[in-house]
């Protein structure tokens, strides 16, 4: 009964509306925020008035409406990595004004990133548990091999754990990495990763920001459980034709962009490729035809993103965005055993933006998604390849209506077509006398329905309140659910704010994977038969701070979220070419909580952020289907777990062309399970004698901390005739050479004269030792 009296309270809120005017004479201040010199569009850009308390962010065209009393007013102008620009505003009527911001990169000697605006900005809007990175920011900081990483920096935000040594896979206040909606202007790419998780597919030159929602989720996201990962891509140069790019130890980039029509509209794309491959085939040459030499395995990846925007009139804009990406990993053995093994994404999205008036939006997009992976063998005359993957069809139309100063109303509608490759093998010989084949698909319909309203009732409270109705259906089964959205901010005093936000979200597609396999072994499964939705709630709560004339936030949040239908898979599944799939998986709960402090500061000549989180994490999945369930039904830590994490990363300009970067990690140890002794075994006839390791409950061990520091060195080069705009970037990853731990394992201690096995020791494995890199980065 409560819950529908809820459901009913938020269909009133939604559909009746109070739409209270000023009793001032208001007049409309719009317009558009680009970027100097290039012309940019900067969606998330900030346009405030702080004498009056009020303020609009740019949409995705970098467009801006905002009601006003008559009156003379002081407007402020911010975006991260862009100087804050303040303007005196006359409005006697509707007034449209414009802003082109200057690049802070470019007077390095006076400020690095000015936010004092952005800051301010966050103390105000309703949303909390949101991290938003640009790539300028990015590219400033130390990365492995040069290769600078767009996910890899988010995970030095609080509240988001790494996978382990190197990896770029993202676990989100307790959530896993499958349960991570990410988008690429509105499209959904289904494994963000290069190089078995080493880096993400978003190439830095082609992206312009990156949100990360990770509570308090608005309504208009949906299908997954955890975070939100959304990915804009630049629109490219509307007025010269410009190259850019870099070169570094394993990668090369460029990237192209100008014009398509002066005023009209404008292109970009860009190019990346490793060339690990080149150095391989020929160190396998060279040594090709020795006994004892083991081939080197060719590997490799490239990725292309390509945007373009047209207008079609003063109304009317298309934007068309397209991703596609591939890994190829190869090994040819001298014996004829070839092995060959190649994912990747595909990825096309066309969006057309309509105005109404200042006041109506709307947005629509038509988007494909494709992942597929695929695993070739050959031994002499037999051969066998095994496939899966995943085609979206998607169609989403959005509409933004601001009624008044105080509602900003959205809707939506979206609707997707899923097919499910679950598995597809053809193996035979080569002389075709055996062969045998099976294709296992599946097909799903998944749609969504949402309604939301920013509401600001006083200047001191402020309201986002929303409801999405989702659903999913595979064959014969249906399913479906409300998903309430709710969030709160009560400005205490001018500097101090409280924040509160409650979502529910609901999951309909499921990754499975083979964590004990060497290679990535990836299968997304529809809700269908037992395999129900998941689901989870998340409540958070959080004050947020002003300090030092605004150049300083810090935030204080806690969170608690717990989720049902839990999925993990019973002992000696079969996961591959299975008809009833869905009978391997066991079902269970999870929950998780902690709390987040975060430290920011984005003015002056020294820069950067301090993040702390303490969280709990855990997983309970009992007996059921005729197994003891996981951990015998108890309570486990998932390997993500981690007690303690703690991030500082710092940016110091020391002159108008040298900047100072660095990072620190702090981790508490990685949950493992390692065996607590062994008991002899030998069999009836007295032959050899096995020794039986004794595993105590799951994850009950952890392994060393992790921690690790990074630094680097931004050098901008003089321009001239024959040096284009440039910079060298050098970078010391690991820079004391921490041996973190990947993970254990145990060899046997013998007795050098009778070989007898005395005991077993264990040993820790590490992948990164420190590692110098330097990268060049042109533009001309």
């Amino acid at each position: 009964m409560g819950f529908r009296f809820l459901v009913a309270g938020f269909l009133i809120l939604l559909t009746v509306l109070p739409t209270t005017a000023w009793a001032q004479v208001q007049r409309v201040l719009s317009g558009v925020v680009r970027a100097s010199g290039t012309s940019e569009a900067l969606p998330g850009a900030t346009v405030a008035v702080p004498e009056l308390g009020l303020g609009a962010t740019a949409d995705e065209q970098g467009a801006y409406s905002l009601r006003l009393p008559e009156g003379r007013h002081q407007v402020v102008v911010s975006f991260i990595g862009y100087d804050t620009q303040t303007l005196t505003v006359n409005l006697t009527r509707n007034q449209r004004q414009s802003f082109q911001l200057v690049s802070a990169g470019n007077q390095l000697q006076e400020v690095v990133v000015e936010g004092r605006g952005s800051l301010e900005q966050k103390l105000q809007t309703t949303q909390m548990s949101v991290e938003r990175l640009t790539a300028k920011e990015a590219k400033l900081l130390p990365a492995l091999f040069g290769e600078v990483d767009i996910l890899k920096t988010l995970q030095l935000k609080p509240g988001v754990q790494n996978g382990g040594e190197g990896t770029s896979g993202l676990f989100v206040r307790g959530g896993s990495a499958d349960q991570n909606l990410v988008l690429l202007d509105d499209a959904l790419v289904y494994n963000p990763s290069h190089l078995f998780g080493l880096f993400s597919v978003f190439n830095p030159d082609a992206v312009q920001s990156v949100d990360l929602y990770k509570g308090g989720f608005p309504a208009q996201y949906g299908g997954r459980l955890s975070s939100v990962v959304d990915v804009k891509l630049r629109p490219g140069n509307p007025d010269k034709f410009t190259t850019s790019g870099g070169i570094g130890l394993i990668s090369s980039r460029l990237t192209v962009e100008g014009p398509i029509k002066k005023g009209k509209g404008a292109f970009l794309v860009s190019g990346r490729r490793t060339y690990f491959d080149v150095f391989t085939r020929q160190i396998n040459k060279l040594n090709e035809g020795q006994d004892d030499y083991n081939p080197i395995p060719d590997y490799y990846f490239y990725d292309l993103n390509a945007k373009a925007n047209y207008k079609l009139g003063e109304k009317d804009e298309l934007f068309l965005s397209g991703y596609l990406g591939h890994d190829v990993f190869g090994f040819n053995s001298q014996n004829g055993f070839n092995f060959d093994f190649s994912w990747g994404n595909a990825v096309g999205a066309l969006r057309w933006n309509h105005t109404f008036n200042k006041r109506l939006f709307l947005n629509t997009t038509a988007s494909l998604t494709r992942y597929e992976y695929r695993i070739s063998n050959r031994l002499d005359q037999f051969a066998f390849n095994l496939s899966s993957d995943i085609r979206d069809l998607t169609l989403r139309s959005d509409l933004d209506y601001l009624p008044n100063d105080q509602h900003a109303l959205k809707f939506g509608v979206t609707a997707t077509a899923h097919r499910f490759g679950t598995g597809r093998l053809q193996a035979g010989s080569q002389d075709g006398r055996l062969s045998l084949g099976s294709d296992i698909t599946y097909s799903g319909a998944e749609a969504a329905l949402y309604a939301s309203d920013t509401y600001k009732p006083t200047e001191k409270w402020q309201l986002e309140y929303g409801l999405r109705l989702s659903g999913f259906r595979s064959g014969a089964d249906q399913y479906g659910g409300l998903e309430p959205r709710a969030a709160v901010r009560y400005s205490l005093t001018p500097t101090v704010s409280l924040k509160s936000s409650y979502a529910l979200m609901y999951q309909y597609v499921h990754l499975v994977t083979n964590s004990g396999a060497s290679l990535p072994t990836d299968i997304w499964y529809p809700s269908r038969g037992s395999v129900k939705p998941q689901r989870s709630q998340q409540v958070a709560a959080g004050i947020s701070w002003l300090l030092g004339d605004g150049r300083y936030l810090i935030t204080n949040e806690a969170y608690y979220k717990w989720a049902q239908r839990q999925i993990d898979f019973k002992d000696g599944a079969q996961l591959f070419v299975n008809p009833d799939l869905d009978s391997e998986f066991l079902f269970g709960k999870g929950w998780a909580y902690g709390n987040e402090i975060y430290l920011e500061k984005k003015q002056g000549r020294t820069t950067g952020w301090v993040g702390y989180t303490l969280s709990w994490t855990k997983r309970q999945f009992p007996a059921q289907r005729g197994t003891t369930g996981i951990n015998n039904g108890n309570p486990f830590y998932p390997t993500y777990d981690r007690r303690h994490n703690l991030t500082v990363v710092v940016l110091h300009s020391l002159s108008e062309r040298v900047q100072l970067t660095g990072s620190f990690v702090y981790t508490s140890g990685q949950a493992t399970t390692l065996p607590l002794g062994r008991f002899v075994f030998q069999d009836v006839y007295g032959g050899d004698v096995a020794a039986v390791p004794i595993y105590p409950q799951r994850n009950t061990y952890r392994l060393a901390p992790y921690h690790r520091l990074d630094i680097g060195v931004v050098w901008k080069l003089r321009p001239n005739r024959w040096v284009p705009e440039s910079d060298l970037t050098f970078s010391v990853y690991n820079a004391y050479n921490r041996r973190n731990p990947y993970f254990v394992y145990f060899d046997q201690v013998k007795d050098k004269q009778t070989d007898e096995v005395l005991s077993y020791r264990a040993r820790q494995v590490s992948l990164f030792p420190v590692i110098p890199s330097v990268t060049y980065n042109f533009k001309f």
